[in-house]
């Protein structure tokens, strides 16, 4: 017997692609990281933000910014310095998902409280 397919409203509709699109702005395990990083703290250097995030190569935290920047999330900005230094910081786009990600902290802090409790 085959099941009918779910027909939603068009409200359900474009929510859903709204989620669907967000995941592919925020795909992988570190863009999400890197917003919070320069979400808390601020402008960072690029080498000042490799040094927070804890695990990420150069050559992958190179690219996922260059992700953030197409996308209009992240600003860079090089230095008129000797060597050449670049700055990496939100923009106004990139600063409106302050709400997901104090979200998704708040989830996880409740997450690894409730994984803790019920191991100990």
């Amino acid at each position: 017997m085959k099941k009918e397919k779910i027909e939603l409203d068009l409200q359900c509709k474009n929510h859903i692609r709204g989620v669907r699109d967000t995941i592919y702005l925020l795909d992988g395990k570190w863009k999400t990281i890197i917003i919070s990083h320069l979400y808390y703290i601020g402008k960072m250097r690029f080498m000042d933000l490799k040094r927070q995030i804890d695990g990420i190569a150069s050559k992958t935290l190179s690219k996922e910014l260059k992700d953030l920047e197409m996308n209009n999330l992240v600003i860079r900005t090089q230095n008129n310095t000797m060597p050449v230094s670049v700055d990496y910081e939100l923009t106004e786009f990139g600063k409106s998902l302050h709400s997901i990600v104090d979200t998704m902290g708040e989830w996880g802090i409740k997450y690894r409280k409730e994984l803790w409790q019920a191991t100990h």
